[in-house]
C-alpha cells in the first residue's frame, strides 16, 4: 500500500493498463494516506461534510473505473488515479467554503467547476478538498474554517499558500495530483515550500467557473509529483467550458506528447535576482544555479539577463485588494467580523480605491505584459529562483523579523507573472542547509505552456529536478 502511494499518476495509468494493480487499491491507500497525513499536516478540510470523501463513496468510483479497466474502455486519460481539489473550486456533492466561516454550508452543492468536471468525466477518483486561506488571499494556508496547514518537511513551517493544502497532499502521497489556483503565486509558492512540480498555466487555459472576484489574476492550474503528470493533467482540464468568457480555444496537440523535445538549442534568460531588486538567500541561489547549470549541460544556450521591469507590486495591490473588497463586498458588519483580520485589513484598503485608481493599475499591467513580450523575442524562457526563501514559520502572512507587511513582501518573483498572464513553473532543484526545498521557476511567453512543461520534464528526466519525499 505504501507503495502505491509513492506512485506518479502517469505510472498508475500504465499498471492499470498492464494489470499490474487496481484502482480500488490505489485509492484505498490513497484514503489511508490521507488520513495518517491529517493530524500533521492538516492537508484535507472539513472532510465529514464531503460524500465523496466517504470511504465507500470513493472506492465504489474505484470499482467502477477497475471495472472498465479489466474491458479495456478507461474513461479517461486518468481513470482511476486519486485526485484531490482546493476548496475554492466547486466540487458537486459538498460544501466550497473557501476558508471562510461566512460561506454557507447548506447549497445546493450540485455543480462541478469546468476542471473538476474534465477530471469526473476521465475518471478521476476524487479524495476530497484541501486546504486554503479564507478566499485564497494570501501566500499561507491558515483559515478561520480549517486551522494552520503545515510543511511535510518541517511542521513547524508553513506550506505555502494558497494552494497550501494540496502541496502538502501531494508532497506526502495522498494522491499524486491535485487542482489548485493561483491569483499571485498560490501553486507556485506552496509547490516550492514543499518541493513538487507546480504550473500556472497562461490565463484562460484551464477554464474557471464562476469567476474570481480577483478577475484575470487568477488561473487555475495542476500541482503534481513532477511535469509528466501535470502535462498528462493539462491534457484533461484545458480546453473551452462555454461557463467561462475568458477561457481560450481548444488547444492544438497534446502536452504529454510534447514533453520529450529536450532544451538544446533554447534561449534560456537567468535573472537570480530580477536585477539586484530581490535580496536571494544563499541555499536558494546556490540550489537555482545548480538547475541553470543543468540546463546549459543539456544543450540549452543560457545567459544571465534581467528583464526590463520594475517591481509592479503596487499597482498589484490595486488589483488585489480591489478584488478581496468585491468578494466581500455582500458581507454584513457581523459576518465581516468573522473574517481573518488580514483579510478585513486589505479589504478596507480595496474599498479606497476609485476606478481611476484601478484603471491606473491596469495601465503598469498592459505596460509590464508588452516589456515581457519584447523580452521573449529574444528568450525562450526566463528561469528565476521561485522564492527568494524557504519555508518559514507556520501561522504568520510574513517570516518573523523580515519587516514585511503583507506577503508580496516575499514573493516578487511570482505575482508579476499573474499580471502578465504568462505561464509559470516551479520545478525543485534542491534543498537549502536546513534540508527544505528549493523552487526554481520557469516562465513562458503566453500561451506557451507546452515549452514551460518541456524545459520542467528536461529537468527531471536529467535528474536535476526533484527532491527526496518527506518522511511522516
Amino acid at each position: 500500500m505504501t507503495e502505491l502511494t509513492e506512485l506518479t499518476a502517469v505510472r498508475l495509468v500504465e499498471g492499470y493498463r498492464k494489470g499490474e494493480f487496481s484502482p480500488v487499491d490505489v485509492v484505498r491507500a490513497a484514503l489511508r494516506r490521507a488520513e495518517e497525513i491529517q493530524p500533521a499536516v492538516n492537508a484535507f478540510v472539513r472532510l465529514d461534510h464531503l460524500d465523496c470523501l466517504d470511504e465507500e463513496a470513493a472506492l465504489a468510483r474505484a470499482r467502477e473505473s477497475a471495472e472498465r479497466w479489466r474491458r479495456g474502455e478507461p474513461a479517461g486519460l486518468v481513470d482511476g488515479v486519486p485526485v484531490s481539489v482546493k476548496d475554492i473550486l466547486l466540487m458537486r456533492g459538498g460544501p466550497t467554503l473557501r476558508g471562510s466561516r461566512t460561506v454557507s454550508e447548506s447549497g445546493p452543492w450540485d455543480e462541478d467547476a469546468p476542471s473538476v468536471a474534465r477530471l469526473r468525466e476521465h475518471g478521476a477518483v476524487f479524495l476530497g478538498k484541501t486546504t486554503t486561506p479564507e478566499f485564497g488571499w494570501k501566500g499561507v494556508t491558515d483559515s478561520p474554517v480549517s486551522g494552520v496547514t503545515r510543511n511535510p518537511y518541517d511542521r513547524s513551517r508553513t506550506a505555502g499558500g494558497s494552494s497550501g493544502g494540496s502541496a502538502a497532499a501531494v508532497a506526502l502521497g495522498a494522491g499524486p495530483l491535485s487542482l489548485g489556483t493561483d491569483g499571485g503565486g498560490s501553486v507556485r509558492i506552496p509547490g516550492s515550500f514543499c518541493g513538487i512540480f507546480a504550473l500556472k498555466p497562461t490565463y484562460g487555459r484551464v477554464p474557471l467557473y464562476p469567476a474570481s472576484a480577483f478577475g484575470t489574476l487568477a488561473h487555475v492550474g495542476p500541482m503534481t509529483r513532477d511535469a509528466a503528470d501535470a502535462a498528462l493533467m493539462m491534457d484533461v482540464i484545458s480546453g473551452p467550458d462555454t461557463r467561462d468568457w475568458s477561457g481560450l480555444g481548444p488547444v492544438a496537440g497534446s502536452y504529454v506528447d510534447g514533453l520529450d523535445g529536450g532544451v538544446r538549442g533554447l534561449r534560456v534568460a537567468y535573472s537570480p535576482s530580477l536585477g539586484g531588486q530581490v535580496a536571494v538567500q544563499p541555499g536558494v541561489a546556490a540550489a537555482v544555479r545548480r538547475g541553470v547549470e543543468g540546463l546549459a549541460a543539456l544543450g540549452a544556450y543560457v545567459e544571465e539577463a534581467d528583464p526590463d521591469v520594475t517591481d509592479p507590486v503596487e499597482a498589484f495591490h490595486v488589483l488585489w485588494f480591489s478584488g478581496a473588497a468585491r468578494v466581500t463586498q455582500r458581507l454584513g458588519p457581523r459576518q465581516r467580523e468573522l473574517l481573518d483580520p488580514g483579510l478585513r485589513e486589505i479589504v478596507g484598503l480595496g474599498e479606497r480605491f476609485s476606478a481611476l485608481d484601478y484603471l491606473a493599475a491596469v495601465d503598469v499591467r498592459m505596460e509590464l505584459g508588452r516589456r515581457m513580450g519584447r523580452f521573449h523575442d529574444m528568450y525562450d524562457v526566463l528561469v528565476t529562483p521561485t522564492l527568494p526563501i524557504t519555508a518559514f514559520e507556520a501561522g504568520v502572512e510574513v517570516p518573523g523579523g523580515s519587516g514585511y507587511r503583507r506577503w508580496t513582501g516575499w514573493t516578487p518573483f511570482t505575482y508579476p507573472f499573474n499580471m502578465t498572464q504568462q505561464p509559470a513553473a516551479t520545478v525543485p532543484v534542491g534543498v537549502d542547509e536546513r534540508g527544505l526545498p528549493v523552487g526554481l521557476q520557469v516562465v513562458g511567453a503566453r500561451h506557451q505552456d507546452a515549452l514551460v512543461l518541456r524545459v520542467a520534464h528536461a529537468l527531471y528526466a536529467a535528474g536535476v529536478g526533484g527532491v527526496a519525499r518527506p518522511s511522516l
